[in-house]
């Protein structure tokens, strides 16, 4: 039985472990004596760290062209980067038509996706892990492999999520509220699952592979039935201390105001979320709920008047909120995310004009504002990231239970 005193040692060595592992991740090929020399310590506990890296199958060596003077033969140098056939890992996003899955190598490379159509846009609880299920083996089966043979599964949904404890406060995918669905997960899905809200997946798949790379501050507005934001606060992402943090899309803008899929009325997304413009041109009778953003797009750009108010509304509105992110955080960059045509009426002079008046004024520019169009696949690519360091956290603690 460990004491405290080899506990606490034993937290120390994986603390350094995972900050070797991140290192090699974003790096990607790299010394020994770099590693030791970027993360201000020692080349003896670089060695050791990546040892035991390299024990659980993390990391391998490989060796790089040799360097050496003209006219000398030099010893190539041994090189470290992340195993990529070691493990698989799933992302998945969870939208109101479908499950997008995709399945990644250790070192995030595709190897698999699919969309797994949904019957309904909400589902109780169990339909909900019954149908991840479902997206798993159908996707794991384009490659000969099973859900069993995964390391991990990421699971992006819209609403408030603990990621922590994989706690889901309220969804507009799911019907019931205050839902643990680590039980549930466990029993039904044959490796670890993590949850969390969708938009701070966005985040992470805009830190490591879009326009949020090499950012230090950055926000990621996302825009689709809903309005989402993720922050990322001097490299790190920010959840807030009960999950609920960055809910962009419910904060208030108008008292007493429409209501809004959460229950709550004058929020944001209220004014904003694809819902929202279709339920505003419905009730004029002028469309049908059945009828998409695009169509309102097409309509406004035909001449319907009533579209183009409705698009000039909510322009004006995510204006004023996109201003008060601006003041509350002052970030390097604001990265408005979304499928292709769902927010072209978010992004034009007359908004970026209702950003700058709402901005405090300094003799400063603003950040940049950037558009980036993917679709659920890259929202389930961002899922797969966090996947790949969710397993790498529990592979690095597994060394604690087998270090004597």
């Amino acid at each position: 039985m460990k004491n405290k005193a080899s506990l606490i040692s034993l937290e120390q060595r994986n603390a350094t472990r995972l900050r070797v592992l991140e290192h090699i991740r974003t790096k990607g090929a790299v010394s020994r004596i770099d590693i030791a020399s970027a993360l201000q310590t020692s080349p003896a506990t670089v060695t050791a760290a990546t040892a035991d890296l390299i024990a659980a199958g993390l990391i391998k060596e490989i060796e790089s062209e040799a360097i050496s003077a003209p006219g000398k033969r030099g010893r190539p140098r041994v090189l470290l980067q992340l195993d990529a056939k070691s493990y698989i890992v799933a992302g998945l996003k969870v939208a109101r038509q479908g499950i997008s899955v995709i399945l990644v190598d250790f070192e995030g490379s595709e190897t698999a996706s699919y969309k797994h159509p949904l019957e309904k846009p909400r589902m109780s609880p169990s339909e909900f892990v019954a149908s991840i299920r479902s997206a798993l083996d159908e996707t794991c089966a384009q490659i000969g492999r099973s859900a069993k043979d995964l390391a991990g599964v990421s699971i992006g949904v819209a609403g408030l999520v603990d990621a922590n404890r994989n706690f889901v406060y309220w969804s507009s995918s799911i019907t019931e509220r205050n839902i643990d669905f680590s039980n549930l997960l466990s029993r039904h899905v044959p490796c670890p699952a993590f949850m969390d809200n969708d938009a701070n997946l966005v985040a992470k798949a805009e830190q490591l592979f879009g326009l949020g790379k090499g950012l230090k501050t950055f926000l990621v507005v996302t825009v689709e039935h809903g309005v989402g934001l993720g922050i990322v606060l001097d490299g790190q992402l920010y959840r807030g201390k009960r999950g609920c943090g960055a809910e962009f899309g419910h904060t208030k803008v108008q008292l007493d105001g429409a209501l809004c899929q959460c229950g709550q009325r004058g929020c944001l997304e209220a004014y904003v979320g694809d819902y929202a413009l279709i339920r505003e041109m419905a009730v004029t009778g002028q469309i049908n709920e059945a009828m998409t953003v695009a169509d309102i797009h097409d309509r406004a750009q035909s001449g319907d008047q009533r579209a183009a108010s409705v698009l000039s509304r909510a322009g004006q509105i995510f204006g004023l909120g996109v201003s008060n992110l601006i003041n509350l955080f002052d970030p390097e960059c604001i990265i408005v995310s979304g499928t292709q045509k769902s927010f072209e009426h978010l992004c034009t002079d007359k908004v970026l004009a209702r950003i700058r008046s709402g901005v405090v004024n300094v003799d400063a520019a603003l950040p940049e504002i950037k558009v980036h169009h993917w679709g659920d696949l890259m929202w389930a690519k961002g899922a797969a990231a966090y996947g790949i360091e969710q397993v790498s956290i529990l592979k690095v603690r597994e060394l604690i239970a087998n270090t004597p």
